[in-house]
Formats: structure tokens, C-alpha cells, sequence
């Protein structure tokens, strides 16, 4: 199961009654064994993709090896996004059906939170030295309201500017393009759209179609660019509110609309187009039909041999550059980060031998053939220093060296119905039939609507 970005995921509030009284959990509870660690993680629906399985097999003999007498039962399970989370919530219930140890997306991990269904891992990071190497914002992934972290982090993803060269070559742009500001992205597209006809300058995800692409990978991108990085500009964590009325906010959305107001990005048919993403990555960025995209660190998997999109020249075809802050504040350059973590049942029979399993786990040797097998993004910083991690593939330093600069999403209960209300404001600036002071208008509404008005203006 690579770490792939959760812009294509379903939320748990989207599920209908139906499919979830078709499920059923897997395998016994956690606790019928002081001996058996339990753990349950979400296994690929295509046959030949085993990287998970074969990593956590790996770790069972080294953690058996090392705890006579200990064993690890495997209860993976296989099912689409949307069936995963709610096999996982089904099993989460009781103390019959609880694994030890349950794989959670940093997306939705609150809903588990806030239903009570995991165990605070404080108790445990406190004891474990290797916790100091994680980055911050890593640790903070898993945070409850409470202050509380749930969950280890196994790795993240990063975003940033994709290019090509041979459209920038045919527009007169630099090779090692790296845009200051908003204004360096929109000139740059202006100018491809100028000199090389036929080519889409610049793709950035919109509307309700393409999910939380449009949210995480555009609009928060833009977002976060809009301070000096220091404060939340969607959730005050003081005030513990929802941001509204924000010139940010309303900054942002102004972008999306000159990109497609200019026609800089794709026919707003194809922006939403719910497949926009499988074109860019298949189409558009390896038979040089797109000068930019906004995207993000897991592209080049698509272009793996097997894939079916092979393209091993990418690396040489294609540059990276960082997004900009607005106008170039400090930090410079901005950026957002998802991922999975490991995390305890509340109900859980065995937790301390789960806990010891994560340790097992998250070792720097074990961390590192993680992330190179999965593509991943190291969220400990002694594998982001080890050369034999950053010189793995092309483009794992780039993306690595983001994650000083990156934010995770507030994910907490409300955040889904908030992402589909920016959603619908981009939608509205994209296809013209709103203002940005109307769309704005109308995501404060939503806004105060989807978190029960717990909301402060800026």
C-alpha cells in the first residue's frame, strides 16, 4: 500500500447505511491471546502490488525473532477506500473485533478520535527515544483536539511544481525555473500559453469532481502561502475555530479564477472532469501537452515499469519547483502533506505488544526500506540526512527537503464538510458563475453550517 495522497478518498460522512450493513469485520478479537500482537492494515485490491504485505512479513520474523514467544497475526483488509474505513470503524467497536494494531488514514483519524475507538499513545512516545526523531509536523498529524497524539506516522507525501522542460525550452523559460511569487507561476503560464500553442499552461485541480485534489493540492496550497506561515490560516488552534471572511482566503480563490478566467488551465470541462488527474499523469505530462502542474510527490509511481504509463525519461523531461508564498514571505515556499499512521484500538487486548511492534516498525533500518519501497516521503530526520534514502530514486530529495515547509490539513470531524464547501467555491470562480466575494460569501455560510458556527472572522 504506497503512501499516496488521500485527495481521491471518500469521507466516512459519504458512506451510505446500505454498504456498510454489507460489512463485516475480519477475523477474531485482539485480546482472546496475551501472546498474539493483531494487526490489521489495508491491503491492495490489485493482486500484484505486495509491497505492504511483504514489508510487514519482514517485520513479523524480525519482531518474533526478538520476542520468544510473541506472535503477529495478520487480519488485512481488502476493500475499495470507502469499505475500508467502514470495515475499520465496524471492527474498532468492540473488544471482540478490535485488532492490536489498525492502520489510519491522517485524514480521518479524528472521526476514530473523537468516537472514542483509539488509545492516546502519549504514555508510550514519552518511553521511546526515536519519537525525537520524527519532524514535527509529523508528530502533529495524529493530534487530537485533546492535545493527545494517536497514531505513529509511517511516512508522507509532499506537493509541488512540475514542469516540463521542452515546453519551457519552446517558451524561452529556464530549465531550472524557480518561481519567487503567485505572479512568477501565472507569468510563467502566461508565456507558454503565448509561445507554445496547443500546450496547456498550468493545471491546477478545482472543483466538487476532482475531491479533495481540489482543496488539498490547490486551494490549500494557495492558502498557506498567504501568511508568514506561523498561524493557521483555516483553523485558529487557540481560538479552536474554523477561519472565515480571510483576505487569504479570498486571495486564493482569486488565483483559480485568473487561471481559468485567462484560460491558463485546461477546458474547465476537462478541469472537471472527475479523471483530470489519471490524463495529467498518463497524457498530458509525458507527451508534453502541460507546461505546469501543481501536484504532488507521488507522480512518478505512475511511470514505474509495469505501470502501464511507462516513462522512464521523466526525471530528465520533467523539473521541480517548490510553490511560492504569495508575494515571497518568508518561509518562501509552501507546501502540504498527508499520509498514514499506526495506531492502537482503544479496545484493544493487547496494546502494549502492539506498541512494541510500531517500535519494530519504525527502527531507522526499517523506516528507511519503508519509504524506498513505497515510495514514500521520510518523516524522520535521520533517514531524510542518509544518502542511501535521498539517492534512491530522483526526485526523494526535492520532495523530502519540503517537508521543513509543509502543513497538514486540520483534520478534525467537521474538516470533510468544510473541504467540500471550498470545493464549491472554487467551482464557482472556475466556471464563471460566481464572483470570488460571492464564492468566499457562500463558503462562510457553509463554513458556520458545517462546524455548528464555531467560526471566527479574519
Amino acid at each position: 500500500m504506497p503512501v499516496r495522497p488521500t485527495a481521491s478518498l471518500p469521507t466516512l460522512l459519504a458512506l451510505t447505511l446500505a454498504a456498510a450493513g454489507t460489512l463485516t469485520a475480519c477475523g477474531g478479537g485482539s485480546g482472546s491471546d496475551p501472546d498474539t500482537v493483531k494487526v490489521s492494515y489495508k491491503q491492495s485490491m490489485d493482486n500484484s502490488i505486495k509491497v505492504m504485505d511483504t514489508y510487514l512479513a519482514d517485520i513479523k520474523k524480525q519482531f518474533e525473532k526478538a520476542n520468544p514467544g510473541k506472535k503477529v497475526e495478520f487480519v488485512p483488509i481488502k476493500a475499495p477506500d470507502s469499505e475500508y474505513y467502514t470495515k475499520l470503524q465496524q471492527m474498532l467497536r468492540s473488544p471482540k473485533t478490535a485488532p492490536d494494531l489498525v492502520y489510519e488514514d491522517t485524514f480521518l483519524i479524528n472521526s476514530d478520535i473523537t468516537s472514542g475507538y483509539l488509545k492516546p499513545l502519549d504514555p508510550y512516545l514519552a518511553k521511546w527515544q526515536d519519537w525525537n526523531q520524527f519532524i514535527d509536523t509529523a508528530q502533529a498529524a495524529a493530534e487530537g483536539e485533546d492535545g493527545k497524539t494517536y497514531g505513529v506516522p509511517d511516512g508522507t507525501d509532499t506537493r509541488g511544481l512540475w514542469f516540463s522542460k521542452d515546453v519551457f525550452k519552446k517558451a524561452g523559460l529556464p530549465a531550472d525555473w524557480q518561481p519567487k511569487t503567485w505572479n512568477d507561476v501565472l507569468d510563467a503560464a502566461r508565456t507558454v500559453k503565448e509561445k507554445v500553442p496547443g500546450v496547456i499552461p498550468l493545471n491546477v485541480y478545482t472543483g466538487k469532481p476532482v475531491g479533495e485534489a481540489a482543496t488539498m493540492q490547490t486551494f490549500e496550497m494557495l492558502l498557506y502561502g498567504t501568511n508568514d506561515g506561523t498561524a493557521d490560516p483555516l483553523y485558529d488552534k487557540s481560538a479552536k475555530k474554523w477561519v472565515a471572511g480571510s483576505k487569504g482566503f479570498k486571495d486564493s480563490l482569486s488565483f483559480v479564477e485568473t487561471v481559468y478566467k485567462e484560460k491558463l488551465g485546461p477546458e474547465v470541462s476537462d478541469a472537471l472532469d472527475p479523471n483530470v488527474g489519471t490524463r495529467i499523469r498518463g497524457e498530458w505530462l509525458p507527451k508534453g501537452k502541460l507546461g505546469i502542474a501543481l501536484d504532488g510527490s507521488w507522480l512518478p509511481q505512475d511511470w514505474l515499469p509495469g505501470s502501464g504509463h511507462e516513462w522512464p525519461e521523466w526525471s530528465e523531461e520533467l523539473g521541480l519547483a517548490a510553490m511560492p508564498t504569495q508575494n515571497g514571505q518568508a518561509p518562501g515556499k509552501v507546501s502540504m502533506s498527508g499520509g498514514w499512521t499506526w495506531s492502537i484500538p482503544a479496545k484493544a487486548g493487547n496494546p502494549d505488544l502492539a506498541f512494541e511492534f510500531i517500535k519494530t516498525m519504525q527502527t531507522k533500518a526499517n523506516a528507511q526500506k519503508w519509504y524506498i519501497a513505497n515510495s514514500g516521503i521520510a518523516v524522520r530526520k535521520d533517514v531524510a540526512d542518509d544518502p542511501s534514502y535521498t539517492d534512491a530514486q530522483p526526485g526523494i530529495k526535492f520532495f523530502t527537503d519540503l517537508v521543513a515547509s509543509t502543513h497538514y490539513r486540520p483534520a478534525f470531524p467537521a474538516y470533510p464538510k468544510v473541504s467540500t464547501a471550498v470545493q464549491e467555491a472554487m467551482e464557482g470562480v472556475t466556471t464563471g458563475d460566481m464572483s470570488v466575494e460571492d464564492a468566499a460569501k457562500g463558503y462562510d455560510e457553509e463554513l458556520k453550517s458545517a462546524t455548528d458556527d464555531q467560526v471566527i472572522q479574519k
